[in-house]
């Protein structure tokens, strides 16, 4: 099964459906939606199939989503294909994921002309290390190949929990501060942001989507999706058509506004000096500005550097598991 699914072949039954894209595409569209695919198990349960073919049958919808959210215009999308709570399951079930793993990236590589065609990049988040060797090799592979597309991103996210990426990022800035590479004082929000799986991408989530009826996150980008459109559906991932997404999306357009707002309120306005006009606040601004702006420039020249050399060793990681075979 192909990554990219010829869904054009099936000619005027599309007809609909192009039609529903162009009129949500009048409205607010996200730009970012993220899957939490869910159901795979319970699919194959009710339709009397080994769990590994639910899995199969999921994958498969994931293309079919993949062609319309091209359709609608939405560029990124982010997939929590694989939990690191999900090697806790059976060991017969973890290996056919893994071997499922093996086959899917394969077949991303064989289809190099698709991507380069599409523009997709492709970037695999999470713990990758966790994961057989071989697999996180055909991962590097297909990150590396398609790193400098832009047209599209596809963020799949293996061996991952939100918790666990936070960890990750907060220890490798208390690591740099023990080597000062950086001080206390250059910690902030922005910082960590920058220091997780996720920094590569273009936006956070707009819509998170969860299907099977599930009402939660399952440690599911918690950092990025604070300002996220949420949307719960009863439908089992392999069931989820392209109808059960422009619900989705024309749900995301009667509550975006109110996200927005909600999301500009938090950030506030700029307040003015006790006892100052507006413009003696500017100046009092600009002053304050000129003072501390050569301490501001060594600031983010340190932290600049410091992520210049983390972005260089994942680089170098990449191309080292290229060379394993």
């Amino acid at each position: 099964m192909s990554w990219f699914n010829d869904v054009e072949k099936r000619g005027r039954r599309l007809c609909v459906q192009r039609f529903v894209t162009r009129v949500l595409k009048t409205g607010s569209v996200p730009k970012h939606v993220a899957f939490i695919m869910d159901g795979n198990r319970r699919y194959a349960q009710k339709n009397c199939l080994q769990r590994i073919e639910g899995h199969v049958s999921g994958f498969e919808q994931l293309a079919e989503i993949l062609y319309w959210c091209r359709e609608l215009g939405i560029r990124e999308v982010t997939v929590y294909a694989f939990s690191i709570e999900n090697f806790k399951r059976p060991a017969d079930e973890v290996d056919s994921l893994m071997q499922l793993m093996r086959e899917k990236f394969q077949r991303l590589l064989e289809e190099k002309a698709m991507i380069e065609k599409h523009g997709m990049c492709v970037r695999v988040v999470g713990a990758i290390h966790y994961l057989p060797v071989d697999v996180q090799r055909l991962i590097a592979e297909v990150m590396l190949f398609s790193r400098h597309n832009s047209q599209a991103y596809l963020n799949i996210c293996i061996s991952y929990t939100s918790r666990h990426e936070m960890c990750v990022a907060v220890k490798s800035i208390s690591q740099a501060v023990e080597l000062e590479y950086l001080q206390p004082s250059d910690i902030s929000e922005e910082l960590i942001d920058r220091c997780l799986y996720s920094n590569y991408s273009n936006s956070v989530p707009d819509l998170l989507v969860r299907t099977s009826g599930e009402v939660r996150l399952s440690d599911f980008l918690l950092w990025q999706t604070s300002h996220a459109v949420l949307y719960f559906t009863k439908v089992l991932w392999p069931e989820f058509s392209c109808w059960n997404l422009f619900a989705a999306v024309l749900y995301y357009q009667s509550q975006c506004k109110h996200i927005k707002l909600l999301s500009l309120g938090e950030h506030g306005q700029l307040v003015s000096e006790p006892g100052c006009s507006d413009h003696d606040s500017a100046q009092i601004s600009l002053n304050k500005h000129q003072i501390n702006s050569g301490v501001k420039s060594e600031k983010q020249a340190r932290i600049e550097r410091f992520l210049e050399k983390a972005e260089t060793e994942k680089e170098k990681y990449l191309e080292e598991l290229c060379e394993v075979y």
